[in-house]
């Protein structure tokens, strides 16, 4: 695809100290050139950045007409799509607070957010939002109006909140050019300290809390590590994680009106990965679980491909890793090996990145979870410039990064310039500086809790600081765990080396006071499917293809292979095949694919006692609910396997 001539290098945008004015000041600076890209129906349209101010102008000032003032929340919910950055964007332009809520939200994470942040009017993509939000019925009292975009399947509603977008900004446009001064006044009114929007944390722990951050904190965001990691304006960039994310936000809306970058909207979620291709985006965020995805489909693409494909594949990424240990230990890689990586980026690796979208990636970023180090080192070793980034909703979404040529899969990287990093006598990281939120909405306890007195952010992620002033985080805190004999581990570690393998999905690992370690195994359905078919395992749902001998032996290999670079006594001794996938509709991930720890542990109470009890199988009440109130109850029986024997484990106390 062509691009747009570069336009002039900078790093910042004069005076502006809001998202709003950075959105003007681009506009009259950059004009025609394009801002945004949309694929519909198969062709990217493109949209300048005049246009995208006059399309957050007018819905900001027919906004005004629904009630909208300053301090008011208003609701956002939709896909990746351009309407998505004119409605934060209009609400923020008249001192409006925005609220992202995830697309795939159930309805009573609709009204738990949304009867907590009180919006009076909530702007919904689809007939799906619709429907969600009316179905709470009087349990949503707050919102009056309710503005939509796509009307598809909303023609016959007759709610009188109901209002089309378009219609929303017909009523701002006729304000004209008395509006237009009110419009460009009142975004130059706002400065740093005003409140941006309330952004929900993930709620691994509980209920999602609402996290007040200010321009001032999302900007600082956006200028450290747009000064780490500079990007050139009219780089693409491609939006496609949930814009109620923090981790979206902070690039396709703070670091993308900085710069500023063209944001490139998908067709569908489900074509990401051909848009990806297409684009060709030079900078790209994503959490683990996209690059644990991608790495996944080259691994059962090399073991489906004809032999010599096969040899070449894994000849070429062995040359790649010692090529990559000789930099991160470095050390000069040596002529032989630099022209054998040379060759192995000619015959395999360029056309592996190209098919997953990579070639002409400047920045790649990772963060929102740990990932594991053989998936880092993948990409790595690939010639992919992934960093790990580290940060919270509360200090804005990122706050430590690598550096070019210091990137290591132990690490999380270095704090961007203005963040203050320490680690408290407990081994808490504490994260200081202009980064830091302004506290908790209708919360002061937690508030006050989450903030030492000079400030700081109690992280609540144990790490320490290497002599390089690199930061490593070890785990949460409260998730860290001692074995009965006080030997203590991190279970976070064991479960992402078992991620590792394309055939599991989700891990959870327990042990906390228990004789040994165990784990609960949800398989990778795609890849244990596909490995099913070519080795001749029938098998008909997915319980059923759990329980599979085959499937048994092949994932007792992949523990195996974790327990050999382990401590003996934090090996994985006993574990079990789940008979369905973690699921954020079940409460036992997040909307991010956290895992909710506490919840598993006591929805699979008996399960995880049966394994410390030395039994054999263990039968597990179900339940599967269809829409409405309808819950159909069922009873499967698993299989509680041994990874090792646990009499022949030498005992061993310490740290792990």
């Amino acid at each position: 695809m062509a691009a747009d001539p570069v336009l002039a290098d900078h790093s910042t945008l004069g005076s502006c100290q809001t998202m709003p004015q950075l959105l003007v000041e681009n506009a009259e600076r950059y004009d025609r050139r394009t801002a945004l890209r949309w694929k519909r129906f198969g062709l990217w349209e493109q949209i300048s950045w005049a246009d995208y101010r006059d399309h957050v102008r007018d819905l900001a000032l027919g906004l005004t007409e629904l009630g909208l003032e300053a301090g008011h929340r208003v609701a956002i919910v939709g896909d990746n799509r351009p309407e998505w950055a004119y409605a934060a964007l209009a609400v923020q332009a008249m001192k409006g607070w925005s609220v992202g809520l995830y697309q795939d939200s159930l309805g009573e994470e609709f009204r738990h957010i949304i009867n907590h942040a009180e919006p009076e009017i909530a702007i919904l993509q689809d007939q799906e939002q619709v429907d969600k939000l009316l179905g709470l019925g009087d349990g949503v009292p707050s919102v009056k109006h309710i503005v939509y975009y796509d009307s598809k399947g909303l023609h016959s509603y007759d709610d009188p909140r109901l209002v089309s977008m378009e219609e929303v900004k017909e009523r701002g446009r006729l304000q004209g050019l008395e509006g237009a001064e009110r419009f460009a006044r009142t975004v130059a009114s706002a400065d740093g300290k005003d409140v941006a929007g309330i952004f929900y944390t993930s709620g691994t722990t509980g209920a999602p809390k609402g996290t007040m951050l200010t321009y001032g904190n999302l900007m600082s965001m956006a200028t450290g590590l747009n000064d780490v990691d500079p990007l050139k304006p009219g780089d693409d960039f491609l939006s496609f994680l949930p814009m109620g994310w923090i981790g979206e936000q902070m690039m396709t809306m703070a670091t993308a009106l900085l710069v500023p970058l063209v944001v490139n909207f998908p067709e569908e979620p489900e074509t990401v990965s051909n848009d990806l291709r297409e684009i060709g985006p030079r900078a790209m965020f994503a959490p683990p679980r996209v690059w644990e995805n991608n790495l996944s489909t080259y691994q059962v693409g090399v073991e489906e491909a004809p032999w010599l494909k096969r040899v070449t594949a894994h000849w070429a990424m062995r040359i790649a890793h010692r090529a990559l240990a000789r930099r991160t230990a470095g050390k000069q890689v040596p002529p032989m090996l630099w022209l054998a990586r040379l060759l192995a980026e000619h015959t395999m690796l360029r056309s592996v990145k190209n098919s997953m979208g990579l070639t002409r990636l400047r920045r790649a970023y990772t963060g929102g979870a740990a990932m594991g180090p053989e998936v880092f080192d993948f990409f790595q070793a690939l010639g992919v410039n992934l960093k790990q980034v580290y940060g919270q909703t509360e200090c804005a979404g990122i706050a430590v990064v690598h550096r070019d040529g210091r990137a290591r899969s132990d690490t999380v990287g270095e704090p961007l310039p203005g963040v203050d990093v320490t680690i408290a006598d407990s081994g808490e990281i504490f994260i200081g500086g202009d980064f830091v939120f302004a506290g908790y909405y209708r919360d002061p306890e937690a508030t006050a809790a989450a903030l030492t007195p000079q400030r700081q952010l109690r992280t609540g992620d144990a790490g320490f600081i290497d002599p390089a002033n690199q930061l490593t985080v070890i785990d949460r805190v409260k998730d860290l765990m001692c074995l009965a004999d006080e030997t203590q581990f991190s279970p976070q570690f064991l479960e992402n080396r078992l991620k590792f393998s394309q055939y599991i999905r989700d891990v959870v690992i327990f042990g906390r006071e228990r004789d040994f370690v165990s784990a609960l195994i949800s398989i990778d359905a795609a890849n244990v499917g596909h490995w099913a078919e070519r080795n001749h395992v029938g098998y008909t749902t997915y319980t059923d293809l759990t329980q599979k001998p085959e499937v048994v032996s092949l994932i007792l290999s992949e523990v195996r292979r974790v327990n050999v670079d382990v401590p003996d006594r934090t090996r994985i001794h006993r574990f079990v095949l789940l008979h369905k996938e973690l699921d954020a509709d079940d409460d036992e991930l997040t909307r991010t694919r956290k895992i909710r720890r506490g919840f598993v542990e006591e929805r699979y109470r008996d399960l995880i006692d049966a394994l410390y009890g030395g039994e054999d199988r263990c039968e597990l009440r179900t339940e599967v609910r269809y829409s409405g109130e309808e819950v159909a109850e069922s009873t499967v029986r698993l299989q509680l396997l041994t990874a090792i024997d646990i009499d022949a484990t030498p005992p061993m106390c310490g740290r792990a």
